[in-house]
Formats: C-alpha cells, structure tokens, sequence
C-alpha cells in the first residue's frame, strides 16, 4: 500500500474565536468554516460525536482551517474547556507538538508574539549549522499548544540525516 497523506489535526482551545483570529493572522491559515456549534441529536455529525465522545457531551464549538497546502486544523471548543495551559508532559503518551513551514521564521515568530503566542526556545537551531540553511524553533499559541517551525520540508531536513556524524 502507498503512505497515507496528513488531512488534519484537531486543537482544543479555551476561546473558539481568539484561536482563529490567532491561527488565521499568525500563519495566514484560510478559514474554511467559521465559529460554528454543534448539538448533541440524532444528525450525522451529533451521532458521529456520541462514537467518539460518550454520551452527554452536549454541544461544542468548531472552526474549519487548512494550510496552503490543503492540510487542515480544527479548533474546538468544548462548554468545560479549562483555560490553564496545558502541562507540558513530553514523556507522556499523545501529540505534544505539531509543526508548520515557513523560510521566513523571524517574521513568523515576531507575529505569534504579537498576537500573543511566545516563542518557546532562546533561539532559532540550525541543523546543519555551516552546511545548510535548515532551521527550527519552538513556539506556542496563546493556549500553552506547542507549534514547531521549520524553514524546509520535513523531508529535506532528514533525508539528509540531521541526527549522523
């Protein structure tokens, strides 16, 4: 069989409509679907919900993202979502991070700053320092959510063993 392509991630956040006013000003992400709420019936989407929440979930709120390159982000917001960042547990099982592209990573930092995310690391890492151009650093979203930036592809960056001699 042929690898899988990534679709879509799904984040939690405190407050539906400063997660995408973030996202979408942060990293110029497309709004696909704006703030919208879902109901706990007997809908496609309500029954679909019961599968993967359990009985008594309620409602919710959801917003539809996507990245230049068509990979989506839906942000949730749940009725009981607990505004305190999130620990950062990196040992425990489950996604602490997720990461996004950008060959302008000053700009990208400075507008996550400026829109009240942080940037996690003292500074920008190069992988190949003298070699080439490959870099990353860690941020966060105004919700304690970890982000990577790369400035190259996930493939580019390891392809070449970032991690050898």
């Amino acid at each position: 069989m042929p690898a899988v392509s990534f679709s879509h991630i799904g984040i939690t956040v405190p407050d539906l409509d400063k997660a995408v006013e973030f996202y979408t000003r942060a990293f110029d992400l497309y709004l696909l679907m704006p703030p919208s709420e879902v109901l706990q019936d007997d809908s496609a989407i309500g029954e679909m919900c019961d599968d993967v929440f359990g009985p008594g979930w309620g409602r919710f709120r959801i917003a539809h993202l996507s990245t230049a390159d068509g990979i989506g982000i839906e942000l949730f917001e749940f009725p009981k979502t607990d505004d305190a960042p999130p620990p950062f547990e990196y040992w425990k099982p489950g996604i602490f991070h997720f990461c996004l592209q950008d060959s302008d990573m000053e700009a990208r930092i400075s507008r996550i700053e400026e829109l009240g995310g942080k940037q996690r690391m003292e500074r920008v890492r190069y992988y190949y320092p003298d070699e080439k151009p490959y870099r990353m650093v860690y941020c966060e979203d105004p919700f304690g959510n970890i982000i990577e930036l790369y400035s190259h592809s996930y493939e580019l960056t390891y392809s070449s063993g970032a991690y050898t001699g």
